[in-house]
């Protein structure tokens, strides 16, 4: 091993020890975004607060996700002797002092909201982490250390075996990496599964110099974050991923392409390029290698188009989100029209995996085609909205079931989106579709970097539709006519039938613009209407039903539906007509009624009076 790194990586395991050997307990509480919007800042607050003024002597740190997005605010607990930890969830401000008095003041635990022990032994009361029904299953490699380390804290990450996989590469050929690389069979998890060997071989035979790669990292499905969760729980995986691919491709320079919607990721990021420069892992001759490799973080405006390689490329540039027409292709003239390789952020952090364990070993998890595993996230009608890393091959129902808690209510499962807006709906009836890439391809479809939407019984297709293909519309760059006017003409289509307007001729002119739509400049365009065209295939009656029929079987299309109320005086009435945004409700004579024309379908009326007022077809 490279003696600089053994010394750095030396220094990292005696700090942290001597933080676990201390006698002081330590409290982890996860901050990443998922936790914020639950209130995990007010949390750590409330933490650092009580833990001050009851002048305790605890160390107070911030970890990434564990995957229980829905359970957040998580907080882990090791004990004084630094031999037990243990992981709560949804720690809320109010409860804070009781559980500082249980598991720091009495040195005991707080079963009440106990997931498991994470180190040292169960008891009666907690079970270990890994017996989770949650954690069941789960194969943790990518996400070994979210939630276990500090990602502001390169020691954190040294000490865990970070860029260990890079030092090893750095006795390698470039030729040698790529090899290993194929030989994992790793593909790239933006969607495509292209070899990522095949594709950093590409750059490693360019013609010209310097020579850049770029992390694709503007995650912008609507329903995937496995991304960010990478980023802000292990920023440092990705760093080493892209050193690796930088060996083996002679690479000078790196962009890590992030969202501006990803504030947290985009601070995390920055800070671990700078430890990692400070401590002589970028920059110029790295480790004394002679090697030379510098990273920047680079913010995009949001664009989604810029999820597409060469559009990404123009933003760098300097000039709009626009995909470019191919060839030539990045790796002959990317970045300033020089050669360039870009991978999403899973495909990088894979690398210093395969690097440190061995090609067989990382393989070795799946029978699959498709190698090694997938971080996948999951939401919509789900009672657990959360991210798992499994490998490939379980079916969708299972990860609905066993991970997403199944469906609210215990109302029937209509179909999932798989992929982002731009790769379609499949129905229920498809839900054992394993989940790898050939399944997903033979459909028409692609499995995206792994967000899966779910949506039940009590979802309109018709709307779902509006929604994708609407979203396709506001993001295209608006060059080729094919997609900008394609994607109009088709959202005005689904609009007019799902307020009641609909006509026979309608799913012939979609069929139309669908045919119409492939001929666009790139993928967004060409895939814009995916989510029409399968919902045809799938759910044609219902469309059918709204356009012959002005009938909304789902009854949750504000066009299809009117308010009525059944009981004009019920007692309920008097606060529905408080809860009305445009007092829609008035007093009549001696009850109340429904002014249609003011009322906006919102809904809180009937949460507040389910027993006087009711949904019906507004057109029957």
């Amino acid at each position: 091993m490279n003696d600089r790194f053994a010394a750095i990586a030396a220094g990292a395991r005696e700090r942290r020890d001597a933080s676990r050997s201390s006698g002081r307990p330590r409290i982890a509480l996860c901050l990443d975004t998922s936790s914020r919007a639950r209130g995990g800042e007010a949390t750590l607050a409330a933490l650092r607060e009580a833990v001050a003024a009851r002048g305790l002597d605890v160390e107070i740190a911030t970890t990434g996700s564990w995957g229980f997005c829905w359970l957040e605010p998580t907080v882990s607990v090791r004990s004084a002797a630094g031999s037990r930890t243990v992981l709560y969830h949804s720690l809320t401000p109010d409860r804070v002092e009781e559980f500082l008095r249980a598991v720091i003041v009495e040195a005991g635990e707080f079963p009440e909201l106990a997931l498991g022990v994470v180190e040292g032994p169960a008891t009666d009361r907690i079970g270990l982490l890994r017996d989770h029904p949650f954690m069941r299953g789960q194969v943790r490699r990518l996400m070994a250390n979210c939630g276990r380390i500090d990602p502001a804290s390169i020691d954190d990450a040294l000490a865990n075996r970070a860029y260990e996989g890079f030092v090893t590469a750095l006795d390698m050929e470039p030729a040698a990496i790529i090899e290993l690389m194929l030989e994992s069979g790793l593909g790239g998890r933006g969607g495509g599964g292209f070899p990522a060997g095949r594709k950093w071989d590409f750059l490693r035979n360019a013609t010209a110099d310097p020579r850049y790669l770029v992390c694709n990292a503007d995650e912008g499905d609507p329903g995937a974050w496995v991304n960010r969760i990478l980023m802000e729980g292990d920023p440092h995986l990705i760093v080493e991923g892209m050193l690796i691919a930088a060996l083996a491709t002679h690479a000078v320079e790196g962009y890590v392409y992030i969202r501006h919607e990803y504030p947290l990721a985009i601070e995390r990021m920055n800070e671990a390029v700078r430890q990692a420069r400070e401590r002589g892992l970028l920059g110029e001759d790295i480790l004394g290698s002679g090697k030379t490799f510098d990273l920047v973080v680079f913010t995009g405006a949001g664009s989604y188009v810029c999820g597409e390689e060469t559009g990404l490329i123009n933003s760098i540039d300097g000039y709009r989100g626009m995909p470019r027409i191919r060839p030539p292709f990045p790796a002959q003239a990317g970045l300033w029209n020089l050669p360039t390789n870009v991978n999403n952020v899973e495909t990088y952090a894979n690398a210093p995996l395969i690097l440190r364990e061995g090609a067989a070993w990382w393989s070795s998890v799946s029978d699959d085609d498709a190698k090694g595993t997938k971080m996948f996230t999951f939401s919509g009608a789900v009672n657990q909205s959360g991210c798992v890393e499994i490998p490939f091959g379980l079916s969708v129902r299972e990860l609905l079931e066993r991970y997403g808690g199944g469906v609210p209510g215990g109302v029937p499962l209509k179909g999932y989106q798989p992929g982002g807006p731009l790769s379609g709906i499949l129905p229920a009836a498809e839900a054992d579709l394993p989940l790898t890439l050939a399944p997903f391809r033979e459909r028409g479809m692609f499995l995206g970097s792994g967000g899966i939407v779910f949506f039940d019984e009590t979802a309109s297709v018709v709307d779902l539709c509006t929604y994708f293909l609407g979203f396709a519309e506001d993001e295209s760059c608006g060059r080729c006519t094919t997609c900008f006017q394609g994607t109009q003409r088709a959202v005005e289509i689904l609009r007019r039938i799902a307020s009641g307007g609909g006509r026979e001729t309608d799913l012939d002119k979609l069929g139309d613009l669908i045919q119409t739509m492939i001929w666009s400049n790139c993928l967004h365009g060409q895939f814009a209407p995916t989510t029409v065209k399968l919902a045809l295939r799938e759910f044609r009656s219902e469309f059918e039903t709204l356009i012959r029929e002005k009938r909304d079987p789902t009854r949750s299309l504000p066009g299809m539906i009117a308010y009525e109320i059944t009981n004009p005086t019920a007692p309920a009435l008097a606060g529905a007509a408080a809860v009305c945004p445009t007092a829609a409700i008035v007093a009549d004579g001696a009850g109340h009624a429904i002014v249609d024309e003011l009322c906006i379908r919102c809904d809180a009326c009937r949460e507040v009076a389910p027993e006087a007022i009711a949904i019906r077809d507004r057109f029957a």
